[in-house]
């Protein structure tokens, strides 16, 4: 879980939306740009979460993934975006070895890998029209694109899960034309992560992994999968990756982080 820190006072103005959407609050904070170009990027950018919540969404029956999984679809006859989604999620769980799985319980359920895929659809798509900076947050997850203004990062900071209210660490984008901040864990939603291997939930000895690369598509999945993983295994796959780092928390309050999550705090 991610959440923007305190801004000057002397900042300059933004442009900011809150949409409840995909069973969560997705907030928006825009800088820069032309004023009726990034008003009209951001009501673009909220009716695709809309379509993205209706074609994904496994909770509606209706949904082109829930008539994909009865066999009522093929994936040609959905929207080209299923079959961008199911390619990525493919390509997460080869990356990961299966410990990422489009698959939840034996069921097809693309949730893992959905909801940063939108929202870093949603920043590009407001990227686009030419600020200088965004931050999209969906749920607590975080695409950052450009800065909130010159000389000075975007700032995401990591909710510390064993002391409510407090922060594990500060990420900045310094440096960073693109940057994600995603986390796993236990803290906001209960044991809901699965062990592929097994169907079952992931015995695992860590409360929170949060991921810093990017893009949000890939920090989500790898989040997910490290946390199954558990610290050992989890780190060791992490650091193997290219423009990824990490900081894994344990039940026993022991803080664990990739060698170059460091420069990335701040």
């Amino acid at each position: 879980m991610a959440e923007a820190v305190a801004e000057p006072a002397n900042a300059p103005a933004a442009v900011r939306h809150a949409e409840e959407v995909m069973g969560t609050v997705f907030s928006f904070d825009v800088r820069g740009g032309e004023p009726r170009a990034v008003r009209a990027a951001l009501r673009e950018a909220v009716a695709e979460l809309h379509r993205a919540d209706a074609v994904f969404s496994t909770y509606r029956e209706d949904s082109q993934v829930s008539r994909l999984a009865r066999g009522e679809l093929t994936v040609e006859e959905c929207d080209p975006e299923v079959a961008e989604v199911l390619a990525l999620g493919a390509e997460a769980e080869g990356a990961s070895d299966g410990w990422f799985s489009l698959r939840y319980r034996g069921e097809l359920d693309p949730t893992g890998i959905v909801k940063g895929w939108a929202a870093e659809r949603a920043a590009r798509r407001i990227g686009a029209a030419g600020v200088s900076g965004v931050s999209v947050n969906g749920g607590g997850d975080v695409q950052l694109l450009g800065a909130p203004e010159p000389q000075r990062p975007w700032r995401v900071g990591v909710s510390d899960p064993l002391r409510p209210g407090g922060l594990a660490a500060v990420v900045s984008s310094a440096g960073a034309a693109e940057l994600a901040v995603a986390t796993s864990g236990t803290a906001e939603r209960g044991a809901h992560i699965v062990d592929p291997g097994t169907g079952r939930s992931a015995v695992t000895d860590l409360v929170a992994v949060t991921v810093v690369a990017p893009r949000l598509t890939w920090a989500d999945c790898w989040a997910t999968a490290a946390f199954a993983m558990g610290s050992r295994q989890g780190l060791a796959w992490l650091e193997s990756l290219p423009d990824v780092e990490a900081l894994l928390i344990t039940a026993g309050d022991e803080v664990r982080c990739t060698a170059g999550l460091a420069a990335r705090l701040g």
